[in-house]
C-alpha cells in the first residue's frame, strides 16, 4: 500500500514539473505524447505503430522523434478534436532525408482530419516532426508501417 502512495506522489510531482516546464509564459503551452511518453525535447526513438496527441494552449512548438520503419511507406491519420485557432503540421522524413509526408490542419477550418499513406521512400530510420502553431486546442495522430 506505501508503494501506491508514493507511486501517486511521484506521477503527480512529475506531471506539475512538466507543465511548469513546458509553459513558456504564463498563457500558452504546448505538449505531444507519443505512445504514452511525452515528448520532452527531440531525438526520442520509436518502433512499432505510433500512436500520439497533442494539446496547446495558443502555444507554438516543435517535437521531433526517430520511428523505424521496416517498409517504404507508412499509413498516417491526424485530427484535431478541437481547436479554435493555429495550425498543426506533420512532417516525415524517410531514412536518407527525402520528405515523404508534410501535411497540415487549419485550426477552425474544415477539413479538421488528414489521411493516407506517405510516398515511398527508403526504409529505415525515418524523421517525424510535429509542428504546432498558435495552435489552441487538441488532437492525434498516428503512424503505422505501410503496405
Amino acid at each position: 500500500m506505501k508503494n501506491t502512495g508514493l507511486l501517486k506522489i511521484a506521477t503527480l510531482v512529475i506531471t506539475v514539473l512538466f507543465f511548469v516546464a513546458c509553459d513558456k509564459d504564463d498563457d500558452s503551452s504546448v505538449a505531444v505524447t507519443v505512445n504514452g511518453t511525452v515528448l520532452v525535447g527531440d531525438r526520442s526513438d520509436f518502433n512499432g505503430d505510433i500512436d500520439a496527441s497533442f494539446t496547446g494552449i495558443e502555444g507554438s512548438d516543435s517535437r521531433s522523434f526517430i520511428w523505424n520503419n521496416n517498409l517504404n511507406t507508412a499509413d498516417y491519420n491526424a485530427d484535431i478534436t478541437a481547436s479554435t485557432v493555429g495550425t498543426f503540421q506533420i512532417t516525415v522524413e524517410d531514412s536518407e532525408g527525402s520528405i515523404v509526408l508534410n501535411r497540415t490542419i487549419d485550426g477552425g477550418t474544415e477539413p479538421d482530419t488528414i489521411g493516407g499513406v506517405t510516398s515511398l521512400g527508403v526504409s529505415g530510420i525515418w524523421t517525424v516532426t510535429i509542428q504546432v502553431t498558435n495552435f489552441t486546442g487538441d488532437g492525434s495522430f498516428s503512424l503505422s508501417e505501410g503496405n
